[in-house]
């Protein structure tokens, strides 16, 4: 079949001109092409949900010494109600050895928590969780576990692994990959809910990779192997030499681009079994998310230009009846709940904007960057993307503290006193709310995306005799889980825990702590989310508050904007409107 998408743009508008009945023409083929691609995806559909009961239907055998009678003759011969096929010996024999064989084939459904659960039991979401990961396992279909970040996707995977272990007496091997951050964390859920499962943790230099790799990995005696997206890229030669029963990828949108090297090696692999964990399937654009469904299902989908057309990001925002056919495409691999369906026990969530002013030297350093690159800004031609995103930087910078400019602190010498605070707007605001929260009884995560912001924050704790933990992307394995096991010990004396966005952003549980202050914004929403989502978890009692903190009449405030248009697809695609 001719595809008209291939056109392009121009000589779409000749034919246009030239054949009135061209748009329609171009709608059915996409539609045609749509139509199958459903087709394949309700086979997937059609497996997953349990089996209908038919009426068992035999064909008519001719039998030893007897003459072939027409079916519709047969049945005139059989008495009214007896509907039977008398089967011979061999028949029934070979009809009872498939239904025997059948019966240890059936599909497990657990009603409650499984008993090499251990430690605690899943809740009757995470049982349905399960319940679902293991028709995908028992119909050969991969498929995506996206549960809002909180509600225990680590748990879910482990109990299907367990239940591998168990009930189909597949041990291994298996592989986990996650990010540096969540490795301690997956380790000690392994010990903790399933202790029958084996894993093992690939980390360190090259020496203490090549000792673990003779040691350990090669002899075999393990189930799970957990690693991080580093190692798997500097251990990869090694990696390949194994048959991977499952291969589960923790934060999955790390392979949403395509064409990243991480994405490339994993693919390389030889899987039986491959499973997404995302809270956030949809992060950008729709693209991401055909990439995640490419990895699971290559022969499905396998045209991204295809379903880039399909779901058109832009149409998919006013469109129901797209967003209803990225639905039907999307139950059979996907399963997302939220928070709010079912942890009614959970205390909600509240945001609450905070707008800021400048403060007298910020306003001059902001004014100072646009006017030094009006000839950029202003420019009628090709704007040089890398240029002017160098100024938002520079903007942004500007929005959270003029310090962050060499030669804006007075000194030397450096001295950290009320100027620290009076320089920046964010800051006054910051000293204004934190000794009410401190009197309240909260605890406070501070989260920015700017490492040097932390510094600042920093200098300003200690001033004002705040205790605190501090986590970003140089903090190593080691201390990083100090850090939060400081944070979390019940009666601790910590007050703030400050984060760099990127860093503490991922599988760290800190829902000892009920405030969270968003210091900046990112440009992709998902990242503020899995932030808040650090406190706003199984396990907090209170009422989670949000303060996100937004400079007046700049640039962040269209940041703000843009992920909030951001967050609206993700709504419509993934959640179903709600």
């Amino acid at each position: 079949q001719e595809s008209f998408d291939d056109t392009s743009p121009g000589k779409q508008k000749e034919i246009q001109e030239a054949d009135p009945t061209y748009e329609e023409k171009m709608q059915t083929d996409r539609a045609n092409r749509f139509e199958y691609l459903l087709k394949q995806t309700e086979l997937f559909a059609h497996f997953i949900q349990p089996a209908a009961q038919k009426t068992p239907t035999s064909p008519l055998k001719m039998k030893p010494g007897r003459p072939r009678i027409k079916k519709d003759e047969k049945q005139n011969l059989l008495s009214v109600g007896d509907y039977r096929h008398r089967r011979t010996e061999q028949e029934e024999d070979e009809e009872l050895l498939t239904e025997s064989s059948k019966t240890t084939n059936v599909c497990t459904r657990f009603e409650e928590s499984p008993s090499y659960v251990k430690w605690g039991k899943l809740r009757d979401y995470q049982v349905r969780g399960l319940n679902w990961l293991i028709s995908l396992y028992e119909n050969g279909i991969n498929g995506i576990l996206a549960d809002e970040m909180g509600l225990g996707k680590t748990l879910q995977t482990i109990s299907l692994l367990g239940y591998m272990k168990h009930y189909r007496n597949i041990p291994g091997p298996h592989m986990v990959l996650v990010p540096k951050s969540t490795l301690h964390n997956w380790m000690n859920e392994f010990k903790r809910w399933v202790p029958t499962l084996r894993a093992v943790c690939l980390i360190g230099d090259k020496d203490q990779r090549a000792a673990f790799v003779r040691d350990v990995l090669l002899p075999g005696e393990w189930d799970v192997c957990v690693t991080s997206y580093e190692m798997l890229i500097k251990e990869k030669s090694v990696f390949k030499k194994f048959n991977w029963r499952y291969l589960v990828i923790d934060e999955a949108h790390r392979i949403k681009n395509e064409k990243s090297k991480l994405s490339e090696i994993v693919r390389e692999f030889k899987t039986t079994n491959r499973l997404l964990l995302t809270g956030t399937p949809l992060q950008n654009n729709l693209h991401e998310l055909w990439a995640l469904l490419n990895f699971l299902l290559p022969d499905v989908f396998n045209s991204s230009e295809d379903f880039d057309s399909w779901f058109d990001t832009n149409n998919c925002l006013g469109d129901q009846k797209l967003v209803e056919r990225l639905h039907m495409v999307l139950r059979p691999f996907l399963l997302r709940r939220i928070k709010a369906d079912v942890e009614k026990s959970l205390p909600p969530k509240k945001e609450v904007k905070i707008y800021v002013g400048l403060s007298k030297m910020q306003r001059e350093w902001y004014t100072r960057i646009l006017m030094k690159d009006i000839d950029i800004l202003n420019s009628a031609g090709k704007l040089d993307k890398m240029r002017l995103l160098n100024i938002l930087m520079q903007l942004r910078k500007c929005c959270n503290h003029p310090y962050l400019f060499d030669g804006a602190e007075p000194g030397p010498p450096y001295t950290t006193d009320m100027h620290l605070v009076t320089n920046s707007g964010k800051m006054v605001v910051l000293d204004k709310l934190l000794p009410k929260l401190k009197e309240q009884g909260s605890r406070v995560l501070i989260f920015s995306q700017m490492t040097r912001v932390l510094d600042i924050l920093e200098d300003y704790c200690m001033w004002r005799n705040y205790e605190y933990c501090r986590l970003d992307g140089q903090t190593p394995h080691d201390e990083r889980q100090a850090s939060i096991n400081a944070y979390n010990e019940p009666g601790s004396s910590k007050f703030v825990f400050m984060l760099s966005t990127r860093a503490g952003g991922l599988g760290i549980n800190l829902a000892t702590a009920d405030v969270v202050i968003l210091y900046d914004s990112d440009w992709n929403p998902q990242v503020d989310l899995q932030a808040m989502d650090r406190a706003h978890r199984i396990g907090q009692t209170k009422t989670v508050r949000v303060f996100r903190f937004i400079t007046d009449n700049t640039v962040e405030e269209r940041i703000v904007e843009r992920a909030e248009m951001k967050l609206r697809l993700d709504s419509i695609v993934i959640q179903q409107g709600k």
